[in-house]
């Protein structure tokens, strides 16, 4: 069993003088047992075609091995050097708005051939030279890689390829895409338009798709040419990032995590979230559970923030709080980007775990006794195991669709799926998130889907089975809408699901003037306000949960709820607070039996579980707050790990600001 890592991003090429073996020192300190080398700094190892200087990698290797320490070397593919761009300019990538110009990583195009050719060769002359060393306990490819929308002429061409293979005429994918629309017909091959300026969701969700699978393809390719030089018991990953809105927010727009998962050993991730009065939890969870939930297994935290930019500079007992929070998700590692902060550049003021001076900050001590209670505990709490009933169901091709039309209102798919989901991690529902390629949606209990506006109808015929076995749905906006091609469906909406939800609807508009009503869920006059959308639902079959505060739209549901076979489907038509969420899921919990002892907590005390390699129950109980809370231990007489204090069961636990319990109970 490998321990629990704790680990930070090192990069000896950035030092400002020589200080190798003092951070070596600080690093043993605070228990730092990992470092992650190599993956920034291509024109540092080949500062000339073909010419390699591995002084910075062998010197830190060696160091590490040394005093302990175990690496990960990255491959440096992520940020080119200039030599390669002065020949080569044809290397950064072409998008809508021209060609990039050089200075920014991840400026470049990733089907590139010449590129390419650098990238294996750089790779295979760092593997050739590393793959011996003893330090190493794996490697990761790339850095949170997507396509950077390339779209030059080149792309378009791929793509036009790519559409031949999927459509097995030109008329067929005319029908399907409904391209007679304003003379957008392709009646030849060769006349393949670039999808720059395409007026049409239908094939632009194509490209979207297209253009997820080149990272997929990318990725995988960089991985088997590692794999041609690890060893067995050495891993291979990549961390990916999330949506971003100054931090990790949502559902990757750029890559399929799901399919390009598949060739690494162990998945990881990067979580950036704010932090002091702003620090809730949600983030680190969503990216835990999407992480966790891509090879049903546990994962690597390879970034996350120790200071962060000046706003994210953790209050006193944060940075412990986070750390445990992402071992609760079923983290086997938590690494900091990065050990120290840079002098100078672009990330000059994105701090590490030391700041410029290299003193023991607040922040650094503080890490010190993350890094003592890992080791201490790793063997029971590493390797964490969930069973949750709960799923998030979430999709990219319903993602690209959806916010195609999202002039229409003023909310994007993420913005839905963060509502849903953070309501349910506050009233601790712990949730797995599926893709729609999930086998078998029978293992949960309950299924909440983000907006599926663009799905198949084999999706949807599945769904529709699964609550009539017994399985409980909550669906929102525009969900079956359209086909997977984007396709309007010619029937009353919501299309198939409409006969397990027991509603229908032909028409929408905006909420102008239109507030929620309910006589069965409670919606406090703050939270009755709508935003953007809304359906007006007729009910069939379905009991009518909230109705709309409008002269007109009045008669009209906003939820409705069905039961139909010995299940329950629950629609939501309209985009309601992340309060009206929570009622509505409590309800349904509350109707169904499936409420648990953990929702007699809520936030911001967060509740999260799972089971230990000994077969014994770990629950995390957090305070996500600024003030000491003391809550009655609900679970079984337990053991708590940090203190070794016996807990009985129904006792109070004092949990200080920003602090948590880790309870054992034996099996």
């Amino acid at each position: 069993m490998n321990p629990l890592y704790y680990g930070v991003a090192y990069y000896d090429e950035y030092m400002p003088y020589e200080r190798l073996q003092e951070d070596i020192q600080m690093m043993k300190k605070a228990g730092i047992n990992v470092v992650r080398i190599a993956e920034s700094t291509w024109s540092t190892l080949e500062p000339q075609s073909g010419i390699y200087d591995f002084t910075s990698i062998d010197r830190v290797m060696d160091a590490m091995y040394e005093a302990g320490i175990s690496v990960i070397i990255g491959t440096p593919t992520y940020a080119v050097p200039t030599w390669m761009v002065n020949e080569h300019p044809d290397i950064l990538a072409m998008t809508r708005n021209g060609r990039n110009q050089y200075g920014p990583r991840q400026n470049f195009d990733i089907t590139n051939p010449k590129y390419l050719y650098y990238c294996e060769r750089v790779i295979r002359k760092l593997m050739a030279h590393v793959k011996d060393h003893p330090s190493i306990i794996g490697y990761q490819v790339d850095n949170e890689t997507k396509h950077y929308e390339v779209s030059g002429p080149a792309i378009q061409t791929m793509f036009a390829k790519f559409m031949k293979g999927r459509y097995e005429s030109l008329d067929a994918m005319n029908h399907h895409l409904g391209l007679d629309y304003w003379s957008n017909r392709i009646n030849a091959w060769e006349d393949f338009p670039s999808m720059d300026m395409t007026i049409n969701a239908s094939l632009s969700g194509e490209f979207e798709t297209f253009r997820r699978k080149l990272v997929t393809d990318f990725l995988a390719w960089q991985v088997g040419i590692v794999n041609e030089y690890r060893k067995e018991d050495q891993f291979v990953t990549q961390n990916f990032d999330f949506d971003w809105r100054g931090y990790s927010y949502g559902v990757q727009t750029f890559v399929n995590h799901y399919e390009a998962a598949a060739p690494f050993t162990v998945v990881g991730c990067d979580i950036y979230h704010p932090t002091q009065d702003e620090l809730t939890g949600c983030e680190i969870a969503f990216g835990g559970d999407i992480t966790r939930c891509l090879k049903n297994d546990n994962y690597f935290v390879i970034e996350t923030e120790a200071q962060g930019h000046a706003g994210w500079l953790p209050y006193p007992g944060q940075l412990r709080l986070q750390a445990f929070s992402h071992l609760a998700s079923g983290a086997n590692m938590v690494a900091y980007w990065h050990w120290h902060s840079t002098h100078n550049s672009f990330e000059t003021y994105w701090k590490g775990l030391l700041s410029q001076d290299f003193s023991p900050s607040p922040t650094y001590v503080e890490a010190t006794t993350i890094g003592s209670d890992f080791a201490r505990l790793s063997d029971k709490l590493v390797d964490l195991k969930k069973d949750n009933k709960v799923a998030v169901l979430i999709n990219n091709e319903a993602l690209s669709a959806f916010n195609w039309f999202k002039v229409y209102y003023d909310m994007d798919y993420n913005d839905i799926f963060r509502q849903m989901f953070d309501a349910l991690y506050k009233m601790n529902v712990e949730c797995d998130i599926i893709d729609i390629s999930y086998p078998d949606f029978t293992d949960y209990d309950m299924i909440v889907a983000a907006p599926l506006y663009a799905v198949a109808d084999e999706i949807l015929e599945r769904l529709n089975a699964y609550v009539e076995q017994g399985g409980h749905i909550v669906y929102t906006i525009r969900s079956g809408f359209s086909d997977d091609k984007v396709k309007v469906r010619s029937v009353a909406q919501p299309g198939i699901i409409s006969e397990a939800c027991g509603n229908f609807f032909s028409q929408h508009t905006e909420a102008k003037q239109t507030v929620i009503k309910s006589d069965i869920l409670t919606i406090d006059e703050a939270n009755q306000n709508l935003r953007g959308w809304i359906e007006l639902l007729t009910a069939k079959d379905a009991e009518v949960l909230a109705t709309y505060g409008h002269k007109h739209w009045g008669s009209y549901a906003a939820i409705t709820t069905n039961n139909y076979g010995k299940g329950s489907a629950t629609y939501v038509g309209c985009c309601p607070t992340e309060a009206v969420y929570s009622e509505l899921f409590s309800y349904i919990l509350n109707k169904t039996g499936m409420k648990t002892i953990d929702q007699t907590l809520a936030f911001p005390t967060i509740v999260r579980k799972g089971t230990n390699t000994a077969g014994n129950k770990i629950i995390y109980i957090f305070n996500y707050s600024d003030e000491p809370v003391t809550v009655t231990y609900p679970y079984e007489d337990a053991t708590e790990l940090i203190s070794g204090d016996a807990i009985v069961s129904g006792s109070d636990v004092e949990l200080s600001a920003w602090g948590f319990g880790i309870y054992e109970i034996e099996a």
